[in-house]
């Protein structure tokens, strides 16, 4: 599902970049999330905090587990 509708961001992609070890502000900066509105940085953070929790530091390209939904996006 998308999450950020200003930058067409959607969870997988961000649980994609958060599984690889990244953090919130790195995603930020790489994909542009919460940078124009800001409606979707809850929900932004919430996904990274799942997939940290669920996988501590896998590659990038390990696309296995499902990635966490957020009831708060569009």
């Amino acid at each position: 599902m998308i999450v950020c509708v200003c930058r067409r961001v959607s969870d997988r992609e961000i649980a994609r970049h958060a599984r690889a070890g990244m953090g919130f502000d790195e995603i930020q900066f790489e994909l542009g999330v919460a940078t124009q509105c800001g409606q979707c940085e809850g929900c932004a953070r919430d996904v990274v905090a799942q997939c940290h929790a669920m996988h501590p530091v896998a590659a990038l390209h390990n696309e296995a587990a499902a990635p966490p939904s957020c009831a708060c996006a569009v």
